[in-house]
This record gives structure tokens, C-alpha cells and sequence, in this order.
């Protein structure tokens, strides 16, 4: 059966990760849909901070001398997926005039090149950003047929659970969108 354009609305959406999908990369995850479309899929997890990374640690490693704030200094850097984890990206709201940016709808970014790391160190970057390593990928009907098997949840992407709400916590909130109680949820459910 060809289901390449079953579900072909999932840029900028959430894919929440039920319970019952095991795979150590994903479990309990939120990802963010950046590009979708017959070719495959690709994403970036927005819910898991690496242990210890900072955007300060990066600046330093990239000899960025740092005029940014302390807070931003210290925020985390995010695990993006299993795929080129030593890629960083930066998951910003606007698109922004920067060097290699893929436009994830009308409010959001996800820019690859060096620049955007640059204006992050000397305060003058995007308002809202989160840095990733790493992206999660897709082949051609991959993504649909963990979709028919139950893998995942969608809803559409909010800013306010990227940007806003503690990284611990976006698995639930995004998962509250479409009214569903992660924690009440068995690891089996959708399945006979």
C-alpha cells in the first residue's frame, strides 16, 4: 500500500512519543517536524537536555567570546535525535536572515550554519532559540508506517511548550493539546 502522502501535514507539528514505543532514542520524546514529504521526514527532539552541555560550552569550543546573557549562557544543549549528533542546529523562532536556515512554517527555523551561533554569543540572535546535536530522520514511508502502528501522537507545534515550558514537562503539555493524559496511558494501548 503507498503511503506516501498519508499524513502530509506534519511540518511543524509535534510527534509525541506513546508509551510503548521502546527504542531507546525516543522514548518519552517530543519531536518537532521540520521537513516532511515523499522522500522522508526529519526532526529534531525538543524535550531531552544533554547532561552538562551548555551554549557556553559551545561558544567556548567555537571561540565565540560571549557577550550573551547568563541565562542564556548556561541554557541547555539538547539531545536532536540519533542522526549526526556532532551537528549542531538551532531551532529559533522567526526565520531570520542566516546563512542555512530551513523555514519550519511561518514562525520558526532551524538554521545549520555558524552564524546564528554568532549572534546567540554577542545577544543579538533570536529571541527564543534551542540548540540541538543531532536530527531524527525518516526514509520514504517510514515515519507513516510507525504512525499506523501506533509509535506516535501529532498535534500541531507550539512555541510556548518549545520555548517556555520546562524540557521535563513537554512531553506531557504536548500531549494535553489533543487532550490526552500521557501518564494515564498503559505502554500497550492501541494495540489488540
Amino acid at each position: 500500500m503507498d503511503t506516501s502522502n498519508t499524513y502530509p501535514g506534519l511540518v511543524n507539528h509535534f510527534l509525541i512519543a506513546m508509551p510503548a514505543l521502546r527504542d531507546p532514542n525516543f522514548d518519552r520524546t517530543v519531536t518537532l517536524i521540520c521537513q516532511h514529504d515523499a522522500n522522508g521526514a526529519l526532526g529534531v527532539v525538543i524535550n531531552r537536555p544533554l547532561d552538562h552541555l551548555t551554549l557556553k560550552d559551545v561558544f567556548d569550543q567555537l571561540d565565540l567570546s560571549t557577550l550573551t546573557s547568563e541565562s542564556t549562557a548556561k541554557s541547555p544543549v539538547y539531545y536532536g535525535g540519533p542522526v549526526q549528533q556532532e551537528l549542531g542546529l538551532v531551532l529559533h523562532e522567526g526565520v531570520g536572515d542566516w546563512g542555512s536556515t530551513l523555514a519550519i512554517g511561518d514562525n520558526l527555523g532551524l538554521t545549520s550554519s555558524r552564524d546564528v551561533l554568532e549572534s546567540l554569543s554577542r545577544s543579538d540572535g533570536p529571541g527564543h532559540s534551542l540548540m540541538t546535536l543531532g536530527y531524527a530522520g525518516w526514509g520514504k514511508g517510514q515515519l507513516e508506517q510507525e504512525m499506523q502502528e501506533n509509535a506516535w501522537l501529532s498535534v500541531e507545534a507550539d512555541c510556548e511548550i518549545i520555548f517556555s515550558v520546562p524540557a521535563q514537562q513537554r512531553w506531557t503539555a504536548a500531549a494535553s493539546k489533543i487532550g490526552i493524559d500521557m501518564n494515564q496511558l498503559a505502554p500497550g494501548v492501541g494495540h489488540a
